[in-house]
């Protein structure tokens, strides 16, 4: 049973959208960045215990374990987090930081454990930044890894599978909106794929750089209270020790001020924005394929299709992904045109920004999922390209007049375009056209052969020959 849709939403993503988006919530929401949050703390409390040069103790196993649990947050744990932050809670007073409350909160924790020892070497050292960067990373590159990337896999896929299906099925191509010569409907579905493809490709091959330096980028208080250790190594292998998982990769950006610079963001949502344009061009064109009847939509029972006009069955899906992946595109372009700038060392513009991730990347995943369930009911008529092809003879007359070029016939391609060119053209004119040439029996004969059905190159090939994986 669906669950019932929140009808004060404010956010479509919260109410219409809510069921497309899967478990983008739980990584992009406000208690997955607090679990985020908790896991750096944690990890950074265990690898501080294990550096030679720093003064404390060595985790017991089950110690390890706990500081390992600890991030898997219930409902409650969030809860606490928040109320530490907003009105203060079990002995804490109010922060109004969200991160002090995180350190809060792990402290809190620990005062039941033998760990509690060690508590004062939570967030050691950290400025807050420290731990939002390398939480925004992980959260950038879980949405990426577990919801994004496979429904753009799963597109790629189905665009594969009707790129091989119709490798063969002719299609009157139009350049500027006219008639021009034929295609495949296959040829043209791969043309999308390998689009598509080279820029999932990009998005998995991704680095996501992040930092872990302290209040100016410079290690001063790492430096002051264990001059002996290598931070700079120590920060390298932390930040790299996350990349057990799927996806973009993280690694050291060794020169930064008080923030990560988020240039490699902007890297990531730029890719990620091509993507969404590859696919919202290929939603424009199934739209035109399917407003000409070359492309059958398939009518599901008890849809309404218009209020009014009861014969209709629109491509609804189509345009619905057409919209989000505008919304999408729209926030992606913002964050990579304001992330990386910042006033000197720091200001906070950029951090009200960062928690609309989720957004742009909600609006992106409910588009995806559009273009495949818009997919799942439509088909090629071969029988419309056919008719539209037989409609228009005059597109052979590229083939005939490159051939008669090859022949070395005078005024070939201006003998062509006076013959076709703003007239009607039938089978049979052209037929006579070239009974009418003067050229060689066996040239008369090849441009005989020439049709609108099969004059269509290597399309099919092409079709059939899918990109390179990378």
């Amino acid at each position: 049973m669906a669950a019932e849709r929140d009808m004060n939403a404010v956010s479509p993503l919260d109410g219409r959208y809510a069921a497309k988006l899967g478990g983008l919530g739980g990584i992009c929401g406000e208690g997955g960045l607090a679990a985020y949050r908790v896991l750096v703390e944690c990890r950074y409390l265990a690898a501080l215990c294990s550096v030679p040069g720093v003064k404390a103790r060595r985790l017991k196993p089950a110690e390890k374990k706990l500081l390992e649990a600890l991030p898997r947050l219930t409902a409650s744990d969030k809860a606490l987090i928040a109320a530490i932050e907003d009105r203060g809670a079990g002995g804490v007073p109010a922060t109004r930081h969200d991160v002090k409350a995180v350190e809060y909160f792990i402290k809190g924790r620990l005062a039941r454990t033998s760990l509690r020892d060690l508590s004062e070497l939570v967030h050691f050292a950290l400025t807050s930044e420290d731990v939002n960067n390398i939480s925004y990373a992980l959260m950038i590159r879980d949405a990426l890894a577990l919801e994004l990337l496979p429904v753009m896999e799963e597109l790629l896929r189905e665009l594969d599978r009707l790129a091989r299906a119709n490798a063969r099925v002719p299609l009157l191509a139009r350049t500027h909106g006219q008639p021009a010569v034929p295609t495949t409907f296959g040829k043209e579905f791969r043309v999308f794929h390998a689009r598509l493809h080279r820029q999932v490709s990009q998005l998995r091959r991704a680095t996501i750089l992040a930092k872990l330096n302290g209040a100016s980028g410079s290690y001063n208080a790492h430096r002051a209270a264990y001059p002996g250790v290598d931070w700079r190594r120590f920060s390298r292998e932390f930040i790299e020790s996350f990349n057990a998982g799927k996806g973009p990769r993280l690694a050291l950006n060794p020169f930064t001020t008080q923030i990560e610079p988020h240039d490699s963001y902007a890297e990531v949502f730029d890719a990620l924005r091509r993507a969404n344009t590859v696919a919202l061009a290929f939603c424009q064109d199934m739209w035109r394929y399917i407003s000409a009847g070359l492309v059958a939509q398939r009518a599901v029972a008890g849809e309404v299709g218009s209020s009014t006009m009861p014969q209709k069955v629109n491509p609804i899906h189509f345009e619905n992904a057409e919209g989000n992946f505008g919304m999408a595109n729209a926030m992606l372009g913002f964050f990579s045109a304001k992330l990386p700038v910042s006033r000197l060392q720091r200001d906070l513009s950029d951090s009200t920004v960062e928690r609309n991730f989720g957004a742009a990347f909600g609006h992106a995943l409910a588009a995806y999922g559009s273009v495949l369930a818009g997919l799942a009911r439509v088909s090629v008529n071969p029988s419309a390209c056919l008719a539209e092809l037989d409609a228009h003879p005059e597109i052979i007359a590229e083939g005939v007049q490159t051939i008669l070029r090859r022949e070395r016939a005078s005024g070939a391609y201006e003998l062509l375009s006076k013959f076709t060119r703003g007239r009607e053209v039938t089978a049979e004119s052209f037929a006579e056209f070239i009974e009418g040439l003067d050229v060689q029996e066996r040239v008369k004969a090849e441009l005989r052969k020439l049709s609108p059905r099969t004059y269509t190159g290597l399309a099919a090939e092409l079709a059939l020959t899918g990109p390179k994986e990378n």
